[in-house]
């Protein structure tokens, strides 16, 4: 009965699940007919659904043509991914394999048939792969060539070498998740579904990869830790510790906390930049599709903002949350709303003691002046009492059947691949 507790809590959270459930999920992700393709796209899509569910729901949401280009952007970068993470590969072996990575995607036999890692296949069987990415239009080809040879460039000069400076923090969220960014903007303006600017301005497009790597690189503080992986720069921890390892540590929990703020005050810089690019983007499934993980990632910092469970556990956002976040992100009005009403959120938690008070109010302010409307909560959807007594109603009656949601549902809600 805790689920149902929460919920009740939460009356539009229950609203929208029920929604979700019953259908509502369509408008955001409609089903793809995946009986029209053939047999090596069909493949394609199958390995995009093993490796990354909650991708894969969007990805198969976007318009036409583009929805092949990005699959195989995915999954090629999927494939390179998973030659970075493979520590059983030796470091000489391995980083001419992510120099030349990209040189493969134009020779049909290669593939790697000795990886140890979970999704191995994208690497056994890529000439699957290689051949539907030779199959897209030349214009995809460049674009998809061109970011894998830089990520695999890029993914080679972090191989050895830690985090210190928060230039470096930047470079090393831009060569994992704001080339992703440039290189699907770039996809987004080569099929016409966008404007040129958006795949021209990639200082935007970075910035929208740097806020979500950022955001997942905060949260994942402790299981970075226990699984020896240090993302968190070197020129703010070591203000607050001695070792990264010891913000984990009861009697550090305070200032902790305050590495934590001054972290996610960092990430907030990169929100005036989403906001203007999201304002840009006119196709509703290329908006649907850039604007879920975005609404998704401030409502995970607000989460963890000022908030000891970080170095303690697991900080989600409820899944009646995220789906409510889903449901209503469809428009720049509507995001406007949720991050301004998360960063007030933030803002409302920031200790008067707290070393980076003045600059988190300061960069709160400057999101507050690009998204503050009329009424900063007009665009988002609001239920009448008897709507929302249904909806009580209805989860007292049916909670355990919707805390059976579809596992897909659920691991995308999560965010878990941001």
């Amino acid at each position: 009965m805790e689920l149902l507790r929460k919920w009740l809590g939460h009356p539009e959270d229950i609203y929208n699940l029920l929604r979700f459930k019953m259908g509502g999920y369509r408008a955001v992700m409609p089903r793809m007919d995946t009986d029209s393709l053939g047999c090596g796209l069909r493949t394609c899509y199958r390995y995009l659904n093993q490796t990354s569910r909650s991708f894969a729901a969007v990805i198969q949401a976007l318009d036409g043509e583009l929805r092949h280009a990005v699959c195989i952007f995915y999954l090629v970068l999927r494939a390179l991914d998973t030659v970075e993470d493979d520590m059983s590969i030796p470091l000489d072996v391995k980083v001419p394999m992510l120099h030349e990575f990209h040189s493969h995607l134009y020779q049909p036999d290669w593939k790697y048939t000795e990886s140890k890692e979970k999704d191995r296949q994208v690497l056994e069987d890529f000439p699957t792969i290689s051949m539907e990415f030779r199959n897209l239009s030349k214009v995809y080809q460049d674009v998809i060539s061109d970011i894998c040879h830089k990520m695999g460039v890029g993914m080679a000069e972090f191989l050895e070498k830690k985090v210190d400076s928060q230039h470096e923090w930047d470079k090393y969220c831009h060569y994992v998740a704001g080339l992703v960014g440039i290189g699907l903007s770039r996809l987004f303006s080569a099929s016409e579904l966008e404007d040129s600017i958006v795949g021209q301005d990639t200082d935007l497009a970075n910035s929208m990869g740097l806020f979500l790597q950022k955001t997942n690189i905060i949260r994942d503080y402790l299981e970075d830790q226990m699984e020896g992986r240090e993302f968190w720069p070197r020129e703010v921890w070591s203000r607050y510790a001695k070792k990264l390892s010891d913000l984990a540590k009861p009697e550090n929990i305070d200032v902790a906390v305050q590495c934590l703020n001054e972290l996610i005050t960092n990430a907030l810089h990169h929100v005036p930049d989403v906001l203007t690019y999201l304002s840009r983007l006119k196709n509703q499934s290329v908006f649907n599709f850039c604007a879920i993980p975005q609404v998704m990632a401030i409502a995970t910092l607000a989460a963890c903002y000022n908030n000891q469970q970080v170095f303690r556990g697991v900080v989600k956002i409820r899944k009646g949350q995220a789906v409510t976040l889903m449901m209503d992100a469809t428009n720049i009005q509507a995001v406007k709303a949720i991050m301004y009403q998360y960063v007030e959120e933030i803002y409302q938690k920031i200790p008067s003691t707290d070393p980076s008070s003045n600059k988190t109010q300061q960069v709160i302010a400057s999101i507050r002046a690009m998204s503050l409307p009329g009424s900063p909560m007009a665009s988002r959807h609001h239920y009448s009492p008897i709507y929302l007594s249904c909806a009580m109603l209805l989860a007292a009656l049916s909670w355990q059947y919707l805390s059976t949601l579809s596992k897909a549902t659920e691991e995308y809600v999560q965010a878990g691949d941001n």
